[in-house]
Formats: structure tokens, C-alpha cells, sequence
């Protein structure tokens, strides 16, 4: 059986630094030095004096982020770091029950916090930072792991902060983020953090991981690592779903369609229409789970006195229900449309690379003649206008411009070029 970090994909150099950490992280239980002195392990490699059989340059420390573009594996590595200081042997084996139950999310010392909403609020962050302070039940380390910590509120952020300042003596926080600017996660978390940093897997290596584990065919899990630009999750949904391959195709068809101001429009709503869609799609079932398990455990369908009145006492709880779903769907809405915008980029890119007749592959090997005409009816200073306009209405988006105004804006960008 694999170990743990066998589907960290094209991140050998980070793979090697978690690997020693999680090494010393097992040596320093060995010796008992968590507890008795918790200070060596908050300090990390600054620190001075290890304990025999410790490497100090391995740098295991109390809280890491991991940083990286999106694909790049930030979560799968925090994921694979938890399982190894889990590890019976502190090695990631992925066969002992410590790497099993990380891996399977039901390791009752290793808390995951994956963001439905648009962020991560600061109830949820104190009652997070109370649980991780309790002793390790398998007298390890408790793993708290925060994917997409650069949605963390301000407060949320304090109270994370105050945690990692006074950090319990055996718990280790692994905060996963797109980059290490202020404005994906402040500065005094960032200072008392050592850095993973990720990069674009290639797209060979990506490949090669689907047809590995996956069992997709060779030619197929090519086109489909070129086509998601490094991004495995999503390159192993168009190698496998139709309907995401349906969706990408239609994306890559909006350069021919926009004639005109009317059609830029109908471009615009076509997009916004299709990721809405699929975001309903994505949430559909886990909402209507998620309300009548609520209605149920509330009394709802109840006969015996006081079920009536439960009920209208429960409205509140429905409410906030509600209010999750809802930030839920506008995530996933937003999700969508990104990746619509991202195969857009990759067709503009595309024209551009082929105008300046640069010796690259192209990312869309389906769409180049498309992108090859375009070039030459653009040209180079065309084609990269087109490209930031893509990309200026991805930064729109996300500085929570409306996804309506964003788009329409960027298809009369793309029309007029």
C-alpha cells in the first residue's frame, strides 16, 4: 500500500521537508519532550538544544501553512503531514491505524475545517482552538487542519492567533492558503508559522497519478492534465465526468459567439446561467439532507404533546440553517464560475503564446485552431488585452464585485478588445 504522500503530486522537495518533520515530530514524543518542555517545539528550528535523536534543522514546529496555487495539492498535503505525526512509526506508512483513520477523516485527533460558506467565522474558530486543546486521545498530537484559512474573519483570526501564540503542548496547526500575503493570512500568523510552498504540479506528473490510481487511459488523462492547467481534482473530473467536459466545451465556445454588444450579453448569462446550475446541482442533495435531518431531530412529523410548539420554537435554528446553505451556495456559484474563467484564460493565453509564436504546448490542444485563428485576426497586444480582462474579472469576483457585473463587463472587454 502507498504511504501517505504518494498522491502529493510533482512536490518532492516539500514531500522531503514533511517527511524529516514528522521523523523529529516522533522523536521528540519518544523522548517525552512535549510535554516537559513545549516551548522546544512552538520554537521549531530557531530553538536551541534538542533532545538525543532530534535533528533540530528538521523544524518541527507547532504550526506550518501550506501555500500554493489552487490544484496544487495544499490540502492533500496538510491531510498526508497529519496522517505521518499520527503514524505508529512517525514515517506516513499508510498501512497503521493512525495513517488509515486520518486518511478516512475518522481520527478523533485531527480536526479538519473545510469553509462551505464564504468564511470562517470567529464562534466557530474559538470552539475549534477549545476542542484542540484537550490531550491527544491517541497520545499523539492533536491536528487541527484549516483548508482555505485565507477565508478566516478578522476575529476568527485573532482567536486563531492567541492559540498559536500559547500553543498547547501538543497540538500542531497546519493553515492552508493560496499565498503568504497579507491579504490571504496576516502577518503575525504568518511570522509564527514555518512555510510549505507548493507549486503547479506538471502536467506529465498529473497524468501519471490518474492513470495510476484512477485507471484512466494514457491519451485521455494527458488531454485532461493539460486541459486543468496542473489542477488535479479537476483535471480527473474531465477525464471522468461528461458533463464537465459538456460544460468546459461550452465555456471554450464563448470567443466565437461574441459578435456583438447583444451577444456579449448572452454570453454573460449563458456563463452566470451554467454555474448557477451546476452550484444547484452540487448542493441540491446535501441541503435537503441537511434540513430534514434538522426538522426530524427538532420533532417535525411528531404527534405527542409539545411537538406542535417544538417546532415553532425551532424557527430560529431553520433560519441559521438556512443562512449556511445559502453562503454554501453563493461559494459554490462562485467556484464554478472561476473555473469557467480559468478555461477562458487558458484559451486567450493560448492565442497569445501562438501570436508570439512561442514554443509551448498549448493548454487547450482541441481548441488551437481556434486559438490559432484568433491570434492572427488579434495579435499579441489583442490577445493579452483579452487575457487580462479574464483575469481582471476573476479579481473582481474576488474582491465581491457581483458575479453579473463582473462578467458582463469582461465579455464587452473581450468583444471590443
Amino acid at each position: 500500500m502507498p504511504d501517505v504522500f504518494a498522491d502529493l503530486v510533482g512536490q518532492d522537495e516539500a514531500v522531503t521537508e514533511l517527511r524529516r518533520a514528522a521523523a523529529a515530530a516522533a522523536a521528540v514524543l519518544r523522548a517525552g519532550v512535549a510535554d516537559r518542555e513545549p516551548a522546544l517545539i512552538a520554537a521549531g528550528p530557531a530553538s536551541g538544544a534538542a533532545p538525543d535523536g532530534v535533528d533540530p534543522s528538521a523544524g518541527m514546529t507547532h504550526a506550518w501553512i501550506f501555500t500554493g496555487p489552487p490544484g496544487s495539492g495544499r490540502s492533500v498535503a496538510a491531510r498526508a503531514f497529519a496522517a505521518a505525526l499520527q503514524c505508529t512509526y512517525g514515517t506516513g506508512c499508510g498501512e497503521c491505524p493512525g495513517c488509515h483513520t486520518t486518511m478516512g477523516g475518522t481520527n478523533a485527533d485531527v480536526r479538519m475545517v473545510v469553509p462551505e460558506g464564504l468564511s470562517i467565522g470567529v464562534g466557530e474558530m474559538r470552539a475549534l482552538v477549545l476542542r484542540a486543546a484537550s490531550t491527544p486521545s491517541g497520545g499523539r498530537w492533536q491536528v487541527v487542519v484549516i483548508e482555505d484559512a485565507d477565508r478566516l474573519t478578522e476575529a476568527a483570526g485573532n482567536a486563531l492567533l492567541k492559540a498559536i501564540e500559547e500553543p498547547p503542548p501538543r497540538t500542531v496547526f497546519l493553515l492552508c492558503a493560496p499565498s503568504t500575503h497579507p491579504d490571504d493570512v496576516s502577518v503575525t500568523i504568518r511570522s509564527r508559522c514555518r512555510v510549505v510552498p507548493l507549486r503547479q504540479p506538471p502536467a506529465t506528473a498529473v497524468a501519471e497519478v490518474l492513470v495510476r490510481r484512477d485507471g484512466i487511459a494514457p491519451d485521455v488523462a494527458q488531454w485532461a492534465a493539460a486541459a486543468a492547467q496542473g489542477h488535479v481534482g479537476r483535471a480527473r473530473r474531465l477525464a471522468r465526468d461528461p458533463e464537465a467536459r459538456n460544460r468546459r466545451e461550452a465555456v471554450l465556445a464563448v470567443p466565437r459567439r461574441l459578435t456583438g454588444v447583444g451577444a456579449a450579453f448572452d454570453a454573460a448569462s449563458a456563463l452566470i446561467e451554467a454555474a448557477e446550475a451546476e452550484a444547484e446541482a452540487l448542493v441540491a442533495e446535501s441541503d435537503t439532507a441537511e434540513r430534514t435531518a434538522l426538522e426530524t431531530a427538532l420533532g417535525a412529523g411528531g404527534t405527542g404533546r409539545g411537538a406542535a410548539g417544538a417546532m415553532r420554537g425551532a424557527a430560529g435554528q431553520l433560519k441559521e440553517l438556512e443562512k449556511r446553505q445559502k453562503s454554501r451556495a453563493t461559494r459554490a456559484q462562485r467556484d464554478a464560475l472561476d473555473r469557467a474563467l480559468v478555461d477562458l484564460a487558458g484559451f486567450y493565453r493560448d492565442a497569445l503564446t501562438m501570436a508570439l509564436r512561442a514554443p509551448v504546448a498549448p493548454v487547450h490542444t482541441d481548441t488551437a485552431a481556434l486559438a490559432g485563428a484568433g491570434a492572427q485576426k488579434w495579435d499579441a497586444e489583442g490577445s493579452l488585452r483579452r487575457l487580462e480582462a479574464v483575469l481582471a474579472c476573476r479579481a473582481a469576483i474576488e474582491a465581491n464585485v457581483k458575479p453579473r457585473i463582473a462578467v458582463e463587463a469582461m465579455m464587452l472587454a473581450l468583444w471590443k478588445g
